[in-house]
C-alpha cells in the first residue's frame, strides 16, 4: 500500500518508540502534523516558541533516557530551534529534529524562508540529512535515530521538503536497530585498575557518560573498593551521590580552592565519561603536563582533544565499571583518610546557613529552605545566571537522574526543560530555577504548561538585571555599567493571568508557605523571589553589598 511521506515519517516515529514530540506547528511539515492526528499514542506538545520546544525535547530526553523529538518549520523556525540543538550537542543528548524545507523545485532560488538546512546545522549536529525521495524515509529516519543514541549521543537534524511529504510510495519495512556500546579490553581495564591502585593521590572525575549509562551505582561500588575521591564534571552533579563519603565536590563556576588544589596535586586523574569542558577545566588549566591521565569514554574522538592521556580506553562507562569491579583491589588506609578528608571539606563548603532577611530574600536562606523542604528525588532544572552559584554550592544531589541543566549555558532553558522533564517523569516534583533575565526569554511557555496541565514549579530570582554580565562589568569596567539594568512585570500576577499559580516572596520567612501552596495547587506555579540587586554572587560580602545599597538609595 502506498503512503504519503508525512505518514511514513510518523510510522517511523511510532516504531522508534516516540511518545512525545515537541513543536511549533508550521506549514512546511503539515504532512507530518496531519499524520500525527492518526497516531494518538504520540502526544504532540505544541509550544509557544521553537526555542522552548527544543529545550522541552532536550529536557525530556535527559529525564527519560530516550531520544527527544522536536519539530519546526523551515528557515525562521529552524533558526529558533537551533539553541536547543546546540545545547543537545554540548550536553551529548540524543535528539532528532525534524524540520520542514522548501519545495524541491524551488531550492536555490531564495524561496520563501529558504535556508540550506544541512549546511546551517552541520557543525551543530552529529549528522544532518535532507530526505529528497519519499521512499528513502524509512532508511534515513531509522538511521537518524540510531545516530542520535549511539556512541556519544547527540542531535541529528532531518530536513523534510514540503512537497516530498506529499509524495506517495510503497515503503520498505525496516527494523529498529541498536548497536551495543563498546566494551573495553580486559587488559586495558587491568592496567587502569593497577595504575589507580599504585597512585598515592588519585582523583576520579565523573561526567555525563556515567549518567547516560545509568552507571552511578556501579561507580559508587568502584569508588568504595578503590577508596578514590570522586569529583563530578561541570553540571553533572547527580553522577555521584553528594553525601557519599567518597564525594569530593564538583567542577565548574565557583569550584572551591581545596578541590582545585587536590586535582592539581593528584598524581593520577581518572576521567570517566567526560569531555573536559572549558568551564570544568578552568579554561583548560586544570591538569598539568605532568599529570598522568586515564581517560575512559564511549567516543575515541575526545581523547587528546584537551589533555593527552597516559591510557585511553574506548568503552561505555557501565561496561568499564563492571569489568573493573571484578579486578578491583582495596587501597591502603592513607588513601581512605585522604578521601574522607576531601569529603569533609566538601560538606563544610556546601553547608548552607539559614540566613533570613526581612527587606529582601537572602539566597543562603532560600537554599536552606529549598534543601530542607523539597523531596530528595525532585528533578532540578536551571537557566544560566549568577543565581546558580547558590544552587551549585548548597544543593546536594543525593539520587541519580535528578538534575537537568545545560552545559552550554543557555538562558531560557529552565522552564521549558522542566516541562519536558515533568512529562518524562510525571510522578516527580520538578522545579526550575531562573533569573529574571533568563525567565523572560521563555516565559510564554507558562501557557504551554497550563494548556497541557504540567505542574512544574518555577522559582524566579528577581534582581532586575542581567546579573552575570553586570558582575563582569563591575569587575572589568568599574563605574561603567551599560545594558544590564532591567524592569520586570509582577511575575506572580503574570503567572495567574496565564492560568498558573503565582506567588511573590519578598522575605525569607514567606518562602516555605509559598512553596507548599504551589505544590498543593496542582497547577504550574511561579514563585518570584525578590533579592538584593547589589549581591551578584554567592561569594560576595553581604555587609559591603548592604552598605552599597543604602548609599545608592
Amino acid at each position: 500500500m502506498k503512503v504519503s511521506g508525512g505518514r511514513a515519517v510518523v510510522d517511523i516515529l511510532v516504531k522508534e518508540g516516540v511518545k512525545k514530540a515537541f513543536c511549533v506547528p508550521g506549514e512546511s511539515y503539515l504532512g507530518v502534523l496531519d499524520a500525527l492526528y492518526e497516531h494518538p499514542q504520540i502526544e504532540l506538545i505544541s509550544a509557544r516558541h521553537e526555542g522552548g520546544a527544543s529545550f522541552m525535547a532536550e529536557g525530556y530526553a535527559k529525564a527519560s533516557g530516550e531520544v527527544g523529538v522536536c519539530m519546526a518549520t523551515r528557515g525562521v523556525g529552524a533558526a529558533n530551534l537551533a539553541i536547543g540543538i546546540h545545547t543537545a550537542s554540548q550536553d551529548s543528548t540524543p535528539l532528532v529534529a525534524l524540520i520542514g524545507q522548501v519545495e524541491r523545485p524551488f531550492k536555490e532560488k531564495e524561496a520563501f524562508q529558504e535556508v540550506d538546512l544541512v549546511g546551517f546545522f552541520r557543525h551543530l549536529c552529529k549528522w544532518t540529512v535532507e530526505i529528497d525521495r519519499v521512499e528513502r524515509i524509512p532508511e534515513l529516519l531509522h538511521r537518524a535515530f540510531h545516530m542520535a543514541r549511539s556512541g556519544r549521543p547527540g542531535p541529528v537534524v532531518v530536513a523534510l521538503p514540503h512537497d516530498m511529504l506529499e509524495d506517495e510510495a510503497e515503503m520498505v519495512e525496516l527494523p529498529v536497530y541498536r548497536s551495543l556500546p563498546p566494551q573495553p579490553h580486559i587488559e586495558e581495564v587491568k592496567q587502569a585498575v593497577e595504575m589507580i591502585q599504585k597512585a598515592e593521590q588519585p582523583v576520579l572525575i565523573a561526567g555525563g557518560g556515567v549518567i547516560h549509562a545509568r552507571a552511578t551505582p556501579l561507580l559508587v561500588e568502584f569508588a568504595e573498593a578503590m577508596s578514590i575521591p570522586v569529583v563530578t564534571a561541570f553540571r553533572r552533579y547527580d553522577a555521584f551521590p553528594n553525601l557519599h563519603s567518597c564525594y569530593a565536590g564538583w567542577l565548574g563556576f565557583g569550584t572551591p580552592a581545596y578541590l582545585l588544589e587536590a586535582i592539581r596535586d593528584a598524581d593520577l586523574v581518572v576521567a570517566l565519561g567526560t569531555r573536559f569542558s572549558q568551564v570544568g577545566t578552568q579554561d583548560y588549566t586544570l591538569l598539568s603536563e605532568k599529570t598522568r591521565l586515564i581517560h575512559i569514554d564511549i567516543s575515541p574522538d575526545v581523547f587528546g582533544k584537551v589533555y593527552a592521556p597516559s591510557l585511553a580506553v574506548t568503552a561505555d562507562t557501565r561496561a568499564f565499571l563492571q569489568q573493573a569491579l571484578q579486578v578491583a583491589v582495596p587501597s591502603d588506609p592513607a588513601r581512605q583518610e585522604r578521601t574522607k578528608a576531601l569529603h569533609a571539606k566538601y560538606i563544610e563548603f556546601s553547608e548552607v546557613k539559614a540566613d533570613y532577611k526581612e527587606d529582601w530574600v537572602d539566597m543562603d536562606g532560600l537554599l536552606h529552605d529549598v534543601v530542607s523542604h523539597l523531596p530528595k528525588d525532585s528533578i532540578i532544572t536551571n537557566d544560566a545566571g549568577n543565581f546558580f552559584g547558590w544552587l551549585s554550592r548548597y544543593y546536594r544531589f543525593e539520587k541519580p537522574n535528578t538534575y537537568v541543566g545545560p552545559t552550554s549555558g543557555a538562558m531560557g532553558y529552565g522552564l521549558p526543560a522542566a516541562i519536558g522533564a515533568k512529562l518524562a517523569k510525571p510522578d516527580k516534583t520538578v522545579v526550575s530555577f531562573s533569573g529574571d533575565g533568563g525567565f523572560m526569554m521563555t516565559v510564554q511557555e507558562i501557557e504551554t504548561a497550563v494548556r497541557y496541565q504540567v505542574p512544574v514549579i518555577s522559582i524566579v530570582v528577581n534582581n532586575n538585571r542581567y546579573g552575570t554580565i553586570r558582575m563582569h562589568q563591575e569587575m572589568h569596567f568599574p563605574n561603567r555599567v551599560v545594558g544590564t539594568n532591567l524592569s520586570n512585570p509582577d511575575f506572580a500576577e503574570l503567572a495567574r493571568l496565564f492560568g498558573a499559580h503565582g506567588e511573590k516572596v519578598k522575605k525569607n520567612s514567606d518562602f516555605v508557605p509559598a512553596l507548599q501552596r504551589s505544590i498543593a495547587s496542582g497547577l504550574p506555579a511561579v514563585i518570584e523571589v525578590v533579592t538584593n540587586p547589589e549581591i551578584l554572587s554567592v561569594s560576595q560580602d553581604k555587609t559591603k553589598a548592604r552598605r552599597n545599597m543604602v548609599c545608592n538609595q
